[in-house]
């Protein structure tokens, strides 16, 4: 829904005449509702008792978490580029693959583990500066292929480094200075305080003047253009912090797995993922990526052991839901019934 601005509509107003009653205006313009207020709360409340689960789950239970995580992060990032700014990537493997070996880089040239990790996906994001200078005046297919390319020569780069040894791969070895249950903590709370910092910049930065501007450009770059909004300057915001995000999900999954192996990481399955996670929950809603990521996590768990069969499945499941449920679960649900969470516009609400 387009936003509005509360105080003009406040304004323009109409005034009562003296000695006559003011006639209620048939609707008003809203953004928190009481659901809202709660599920806010509520969210905050499961994110604490998040930080303190290493103290009653096991470690598979951890693990799994981990993961989950980091699947939020990566729809997070994507539905923010394709959902809000319009611009669908099938190649932001490139950043996952990218901040798993600027951290094994880092590690290897003496910055400790886990600050490896952060900076490694910083400078990623610095990178995704100058690229985005070419990428962004690509549009529709051309960007998504555009992308496609910049993923597969990434991996061919990293092929090159000695230090990775070609598809042989090698390892974080800074990582083992730690024992397996330390690490695991480590991993752990660093994946949900990125899940926690990223969803809730994207939350705030989609409510503000930025987030008002992406939808513009998105329905129409001509029209945003023609009323003011700086088009290529914020494409390039969401552009680098999708890129960070996904670069600092990648380079979390290298503490997970400690192995870096190039054709892992820079493997379009990790588009795939964040395609169907966007695609299931609703693109273009804040809460479909986040219902995307647990119910990608729940399928893969039950399924994934399946192998090629399981990818042959999620691809089936997302066709399905892009003939059947264009706007995903999401999005169908708050188009039906005008449900939202955590809203990040505004509301029209007509007076009965």
């Amino acid at each position: 829904m387009t936003p509005t601005n509360p105080s003009l509509l406040a304004a323009q107003a109409p005034t009562a005449a003296p000695g006559h009653a003011l006639t209620p205006p048939p609707h008003t313009v809203q953004r928190w509702t009481g659901l809202s207020r709660a599920a806010v709360g509520g969210v905050l409340l499961g994110q604490l008792l998040l930080a303190g689960a290493p103290a009653v789950l096991d470690a598979g239970a951890l693990d799994r978490l981990t993961t989950l995580y980091l699947y939020g992060i990566l729809a997070l990032m994507w539905n923010a580029l394709a959902g809000y700014a319009g611009l669908v990537s099938v190649g932001h493997q490139a950043f996952f693959g990218l901040g798993a070996y600027a951290a094994v880089r880092l590690a290897d040239a003496g910055v400790p583990a886990y600050p490896a990790l952060l900076v490694g996906a910083v400078a990623v994001g610095l990178a995704a500066v100058p690229l985005s200078a070419f990428m962004l005046r690509l549009k529709g297919g051309e960007f998504a292929i555009g992308m496609w390319v910049v993923a597969a020569l990434c991996h061919l780069l990293v092929n090159l480094d000695g230090l990775v040894q070609g598809e042989t791969g090698t390892s974080l070895i800074a990582l083992q200075q730690f024992d397996a249950d330390t690490r695991r903590l480590a991993t752990y709370w660093c994946a949900l305080a990125a899940m926690v910092g990223l969803a809730w910049g994207v939350f705030w930065l989609l409510r503000s003047r930025v987030g008002a501007a992406l939808q513009a450009i998105r329905d129409s770059e001509e029209a945003a253009a023609s009323i003011g909004v700086a088009v290529l300057p914020t494409k390039r915001l969401i552009f680098v912090l999708s890129a960070f995000g996904c670069a600092l999900a990648g380079a979390l999954w290298l503490a997970t797995a400690v192995t870096f192996q190039p054709k892992t990481y820079f493997s379009v399955q990790w588009t795939a993922y964040m395609l169907f996670m966007v695609l299931v929950g609703g693109i273009g809603t804040y809460e479909g990526p986040i219902l995307g990521a647990l119910l990608f996590f729940a399928v893969e768990t039950a399924f994934g052991a399946a192998g090629v069969s399981y990818l042959i499945g999620l691809g089936v499941v997302a066709v399905l839901f892009a003939l059947m449920l264009p706007k995903g679960i999401w999005g169908s649900i708050e188009r039906r019934w005008g449900v939202q969470l955590l809203p990040v516009g505004y509301r029209l609400k007509l007076r009965r």
